[in-house]
């Protein structure tokens, strides 16, 4: 976004953020695009976001069961939480293979949009997903049809969805719980079918569930 657009937006003077803007640039948590002059957040936000203790630990705790779910079907998987109203992809392994799928760690997604979404509205606290549900109908999305998904996810266990984005692609998604069943986020596949998948989707499927179950019952890491 350009100086004036970031003003705009949040309903203060250019004069008012210019020094706010050059102080952040200085700290590197912005930059600037030196074509164009727009403003850019930077990796180091994506850096302080994944040293907050909680994430920080969950992104520990799954490191191992990540590492070993690639592996196993040489297909990547990625871990991911709600971000207000996105999904927010906070590690990643790539796959083994010669060929794969991979998301960027720090991409966000509309949370209607994914299986990952649908996994962490179905399984996350009742109240989050309420107002979740009501802001999306607000703008104007079908929270119907999310609302159905999500209950199948519910009924399934996890969810599986072709990739809205990238036909081809079959999303596998399972919650990681935490003691009293409320997901802390949730562990996906991007599955994709070539000459070097070892695995079908089924198999998949499981390997994702065992995976997710390790994630979940990781002892603590300070």
């Amino acid at each position: 976004m350009s100086q004036s657009e970031i003003a705009a937006s949040l309903d203060r003077s250019v004069g008012e953020i210019f020094r706010v803007l050059q102080t952040l640039e200085r700290r590197e948590y912005i930059a600037r695009d030196a074509d164009s002059g727009l403003y850019l957040l930077s990796n180091k936000l994506l850096d302080l976001a994944g040293k907050q203790p909680p994430l920080r630990a969950l992104i520990l705790r799954a490191a191992g069961p990540m590492s070993a779910l690639a592996a196993r079907t040489r297909q990547s998987c990625n871990l991911a939480v709600l971000d207000g109203v996105d999904v927010r992809v906070i590690a990643q392994r790539e796959s083994p293979a010669d060929f794969g799928f991979r998301v960027r760690v720090g991409a966000a997604f509309p949370v209607e949009s994914t299986a990952t979404g649908t996994v962490l509205l179905a399984f996350g606290p009742s109240d989050r997903r309420g107002a979740i549900l009501a802001d999306l109908h607000r703008r104007g999305i079908d929270t119907d049809a999310l609302t159905r998904r999500i209950d199948h996810a519910r009924d399934l266990g996890y969810a599986r969805d072709v990739d809205a984005r990238q036909p081809g692609i079959l999303d596998l998604s399972f919650p990681v719980l935490d003691a009293q069943g409320v997901a802390l986020a949730a562990v996906t596949v991007p599955y994709v079918a070539t000459s070097y998948s070892t695995l079908d989707a089924e198999a998949v499927v499981d390997a994702l569930r065992a995976a997710a179950d390790a994630v979940a019952s990781a002892p603590p890491v300070s």
